[in-house]
């Protein structure tokens, strides 16, 4: 929520006025309201919702959204509309707020849950869900307790989605169509879960040990909160780590600026043609976005050289995959991605360098970023030269595979360009995703990255030999003249 001025400003108030509406009918005199009911459950999402404590284990850990909507939905089950509206609203009140405007942001929060909370234990109530929980001697029908808590789950999505996607148009001014587009599908599945183990609480409750057993439940809802939350800040500090790495190349190589990110584009796109696994793609990412990551090793001045290298100099620049594989030794988490660091510059003909490998030699995955880093070599604008166009980079890559390239890695390149093109415009968030690929036979005609000569890493190289021999043909860039 950027502002809360506005529109958003009188939409947050109205949300909790029909918060408020929901709970009326629990605060009036002779409602009947199980307040002890109401009063532990209440207390126990509010402890839950505490932030950056978990008590179980005893360290700090981020709690997600959504980590305890069992126990919402189990008082949905448990209590009539009105009363099982008033759950929600301390916990969230209390809850963490990770950014700004806190105040409206919380009030949104209890706001938004309260609703939600009343439309699911109304759409119980109305299926006759609570008479088939037990209690008071009864067993629970549990076959038949199943459909009404599913339909209540089920409400509870739809409605939690669509204030989400409403306070999105509202507050950062998106497109209706964005701002719902994905939002039920991803939830969906999850709030059902939830809602299971939120019956089970419930069923639990009303049984003969009372709220004691129920409380067994929380416990795999807080081992589960603590896994995740594990894997989501083990993720957080691999992200936070490429990134730094890939602004430090882009600092000191201001030319080629954004190259990083689309040959981890790039290679994904080949690595899904291949069929490769979602957890390989991740490598593969990683290995693209760090192909470079040698530079910091190279002396600015050769790197940024107008005019072409001296031997010397020549010598340095291929020193880079070593210098990067080096840097990058000690990350456990980037696996064969170094490998792909160290060998993008190796030619199947044995001609590439550090090591001159060959072949099957050269490991897949640096196959594959030697493909991708190429393709994006020639199709980038640069300050000193326009970039190719894709079909014209694809010929080429095609004319050098079997020598140069792996040419099932350039067919795959084919193949997905094909299926979904190709933009060279940088996307934020390098270290954080692939970027969308642009529209079908998109043209990748980058801005140049500044103006002026450059002595970049993408320079293009000296015409070669034809095959037939009666010319000169544009080649792509190879080990002797690509500074990357």
């Amino acid at each position: 929520m950027r502002a809360t001025r506005g529109a958003a400003r009188a939409y947050i108030p109205a949300a909790a006025v029909g918060a408020l509406c929901c709970a009326l009918p629990a605060l009036r005199s002779g409602a009947g309201t199980p307040w002890a009911t109401v009063a532990l459950l209440t207390g126990l999402y509010l402890v839950c919702e505490l932030p950056g404590r978990c008590p179980f284990f005893g360290s700090s850990v981020p709690i997600r959204a959504g980590s305890f909507f069992p126990l919402l939905l189990a008082a949905a089950f448990l209590l009539p509309p009105a009363a099982a509206t008033l759950v929600a609203v301390p916990g969230a009140l209390v809850g963490p707020v990770e950014q700004p405007p806190v105040a409206a942001r919380r009030v949104w929060r209890a706001a938004q849950l309260a609703v939600t909370v009343w439309a699911a234990s109304s759409v119980h109530g109305l299926l006759g869900g609570t008479a088939t929980l037990g209690g008071a001697g009864r067993l629970p029908d549990l076959p038949h307790a199943i459909l009404p808590a599913c339909a209540a789950a089920l409400a509870f999505s739809l409605v939690l989605t669509a204030l989400d996607g409403s306070i999105l148009v509202v507050a950062e001014r998106l497109p209706l169509r964005r701002a719902w587009s994905g939002l039920l599908t991803r939830s969906l599945g999850p709030h059902l879960v939830h809602g299971l183990a939120g019956l089970m609480m419930a069923v639990l409750w009303r049984g003969p040990h009372g709220p004691l057993s129920a409380l067994i439940v929380l416990l795999p809802v807080y081992i589960s909160c603590w896994v995740f939350a594990q894997y989501h800040r083990e993720h957080a500090a691999h992200r936070a780590t490429i990134r730094a790495l890939v602004q430090a190349v882009d600092i000191k190589d201001t030319y080629t600026r954004g190259h990083s990110e689309r040959v981890g584009r790039a290679s994904v796109l080949i690595a899904r043609e291949l069929g490769m696994d979602p957890d390989r793609l991740e490598v593969v990412r990683f290995a693209g976005i760090l192909h470079d990551v040698g530079k910091l090793g190279v002396p600015t001045r050769v790197l940024r050289k107008d005019g072409p290298l001296t031997p010397q100099e020549r010598q340095v620049i291929e020193l880079h995959p070593e210098y990067g594989h080096e840097i990058v030794r000690g990350i456990g988490f980037l696996g064969e991605a170094r490998a792909a660091i160290l060998h993008h510059h190796e030619r199947l003909d044995g001609s590439g360098y550090p090591y001159g490998l060959s072949g099957r030699e050269i490991p897949e995955l640096a196959r594959v970023v030697a493909v991708a880093d190429a393709f994006d070599a020639m199709t980038s604008t640069r300050s000193y030269r326009r970039g190719r166009p894709v079909p014209a980079a694809l010929e080429e890559l095609k004319r050098c595979a079997g020598t140069q390239f792996d040419p099932q890695m350039v067919r795959a390149l084919v193949r997905g360009l094909d299926q979904h093109g190709w933009s060279a415009v940088t996307t934020a968030g390098t270290a954080d995703g692939p970027g969308v690929p642009g529209p079908r036979g998109e043209s990748a005609q980058a801005v140049p990255d500044r103006p002026g000569p450059s002595g970049g890493l993408d320079r293009v190289p000296p015409p070669q030999p034809s095959p037939d021999g009666l010319g000169a043909a544009p080649g792509p860039p190879s080990h002797a003249d690509h500074r990357g």
